[in-house]
């Protein structure tokens, strides 16, 4: 009997625990409030949330990744300006307290924990409240404005790339009167449902006779003639690795490339501060075969390879580099970052630890293949990773180069005939002055040899005015939001914009003119220029360049 009635209580609970409702979701987090909200702490919007706390605004700076500084701090240390006449304001006081640590005036290669020690260092003097390891889940919008964003707490994986899935969705919300977009993929802009372009438009689209599909592309390229095919000379055994098929297009075409990424590396020769720069895991030294056919068909030409044809090595200290890519085959990884700008996040996790595995494989098939010549060899071997540079990610940069990714249509899109002083603007907000610069686009096959397509150096004619109208949306998109680094620009000028230096003017600017916006209770379109311009240039922002 005893038995019989446990049983039954037995059964009951059960039946209990089966009907009994699970546990209740979780309720929304208290909200973070503030005047304005800056998505991505890149330098840009380091500077961009700083000057907000100076104007007396409340501010909240959200960054995915455990860093501050974009590729400022991410090993972009040999600064690409153009000319430095055209940068003022917190932008140019940034190099002058990078100069203090060297003990200069100004300091325009530096190693990459300096330059984010000084942007940590802006950030705790200016009590900026920052959420690392958070990024964009849903942004909720009611009408033009931007109402608040519902962030996820998403930690990058060991290598320092994009975690795939978030830890914890809707971990934060943060309501803002302003919102500014300085990441490099545009994600706030795009998920505000503001209009942007991807990819190359043609020559026709603004009258522009650098962009779209080159008919030549004469820098950055084979020297010799590289045989692309599996088994050389048999089109029918298929493409290298590093060979894309097609035709490439038609030249003044627009298409949707993207300017090739890399990781711009902090290497060192002082052994006591070097780490080795190891195989990856899968490690095939066949995706490197068009490398080694490039080595012996330059030696059989009569020339002689040395590791700086292959690598452009810019010494920011005595004893320290940033290498970025140079010549044919190099650390630009062509073709590989089609799908980025657009893509969730697993795909870019995939196409980030491509890129980590596509460089490492480089290094250690230039200091390890017999097809290497032995000088090359001994050079490569003799840099290794820093001990004491992105120690989370083991001397690995903790940034990949998006050198672009979405470009915002605005109210005004910047191009080729701004960079050539073609137009009149009345609105500058910060000057470009590098070169109209893009990396190589494609790699392909053309008269049975492999070519690279798509890089483009041009000098403008002296710096040039970037407008207000650039760094706005159209009022009908959004009224609240300002977008200081993937500006409205076609893709020709945007590689001359695409400047460290500009992204932290524009930066500024942008934090002067969301400020106006909230005093005055108006869209970031309304606001009246001619005072936003008194506040530049009391910030001493560089408007007009006077030769």
């Amino acid at each position: 009997m005893m038995g019989r009635s446990i049983a039954v209580l037995l059964l009951l609970g059960a039946m209990v625990r089966l009907t009994a409702p699970g546990p209740s979701p979780a309720a929304e987090p208290a909200p973070v409030k503030v005047d304005v909200c800056v998505y991505g702490g890149t330098a840009a919007g380091v500077i961009a949330a700083v000057k907000t706390a100076q104007l007396g605004k409340s501010v909240v700076l959200i960054e995915p990744s455990k860093h501050l500084g974009g590729m400022t701090s991410g090993g972009l240390g040999w600064t690409d300006f153009g000319n430095k006449g055209a940068i003022g304001g917190m932008s140019r006081d940034f190099y002058r307290r990078l100069g203090k640590h060297y003990g200069k005036e100004e300091a325009w290669t530096f190693e990459p924990h300096v330059a984010e020690q000084v942007l940590k260092d802006l950030i705790a003097e200016n009590k900026v409240r920052v959420l690392y390891e958070h990024r964009l889940g849903t942004v909720e919008k009611k009408g033009a404005r931007i109402t608040k964003l519902i962030l996820d707490h998403a930690p990058p994986d060991e290598d320092g790339a994009p975690r795939a899935k978030p830890q914890a969705v809707g971990a934060v919300v943060v309501e803002a009167l302003m919102f500014m977009d300085c990441t490099y993929e545009g994600d706030l802009l795009a998920k505000a449902k503001v209009g942007y372009h991807v990819g190359r438009e043609a020559v026709a689209q603004y009258n522009e006779s650098l962009n779209g599909i080159r008919a030549n592309t004469p820098k950055h390229q084979f020297l010799v003639k590289v045989d692309p095919f599996v088994k050389p000379g048999d089109p029918a055994s298929g493409l290298l690795p590093l060979i894309q098929p097609g035709d490439g297009g038609k030249p003044g075409d627009g298409d949707a490339s993207v300017q090739a990424y890399n990781f711009r590396m902090c290497l060192t020769k002082k052994e006591s501060n070097k780490l080795p720069i190891r195989a990856p895991v899968a490690y095939d030294p066949k995706r490197y075969e068009l490398l080694a056919r490039n080595l012996e068909a330059l030696v059989a030409d009569g020339k002689q390879p040395t590791l700086r044809m292959l690598l452009k090595i810019d010494m920011v200290t005595p004893e320290k580099t940033d290498i970025n890519n140079q010549g044919a085959v190099s650390t630009d990884h062509i073709g590989a970052n089609y799908d980025y700008p657009n893509g969730d996040w697993e795909t870019r996790n995939r196409i980030w630890k491509d890129h980590i595995h596509y460089m490492r494989g480089l290094f250690y098939f230039l200091s390890s293949s017999a097809r290497v010549p032995e000088g090359v060899q001994k050079e490569m071997l003799a840099w290794g990773l820093c001990k004491d540079e992105f120690q989370d990610t083991q001397g690995w940069p903790h940034q990949l180069y998006v050198r672009e990714a979405r470009r915002m249509v605005g109210r005004y899109v910047v191009t080729q005939n701004d960079c050539e002083h073609k137009t009149t603007i009345e609105d500058s907000v910060g000057l470009g002055a590098y070169n109209m610069d893009s990396h190589n686009c494609q790699r392909l096959v053309k008269n049975g040899a492999a070519i690279n397509e798509g890089d483009v150096q041009v000098g403008p004619k002296g710096p040039y005015a970037i407008p207000y109208r650039a760094i706005t949306p159209k009022a009908e998109e959004c009224e609240n939001l300002l977008v200081p680094v993937c500006l409205s620009s076609s893709h020709i000028a945007y590689g001359s914009a695409r400047m460290e230096p500009v992204f932290m003017v524009l930066g500024e600017s942008a934090a002067l003119a969301a400020n106006q916006a909230i005093d005055a209770k108006q869209s970031v379109q309304e606001i009246d220029y001619p005072k936003l311009r008194q506040a530049l240039e009391a910030a001493k922002q560089v408007l007009v360049f006077k030769r």
